[in-house]
């Protein structure tokens, strides 16, 4: 099934936390600190948004950073999403 994002909205991942410090010490699943870091899986068309128009910024493949409960969280196909808005990315890690 695939995900097809209206408007300004925004489908992405997120990214793995890391299994080991910097140091080397292996992390269990329970102290591993969830990243807000997400990856762009798909992106919306933008358009006209609340009277306003929308230009996407963000495209497919980018790391970006959004706020700590921002979007909607989806499971499909087994794979964990999250539907956000544009405006609620914070920025583009480059």
């Amino acid at each position: 099934m695939a995900l097809k994002p209206l408007a300004d909205r925004v489908i992405i991942k997120q990214v793995e936390a890391e299994e080991k410090t910097k140091a080397g010490i292996i992390l269990t699943s329970a102290a591993q600190e969830k990243p807000q870091m997400y990856e762009v899986v798909e992106v919306g068309p933008g358009g006209i948004v609340d009277g306003n128009e929308v230009i996407m910024v963000v495209k497919k493949g980018d790391r970006i950073i959004t706020g700590k409960y921002s979007g909607t969280e989806v499971k499909i196909d087994g794979e964990e999403l999250t539907i956000v808005r544009q405006s609620d990315i914070l920025a583009i890690v480059e």
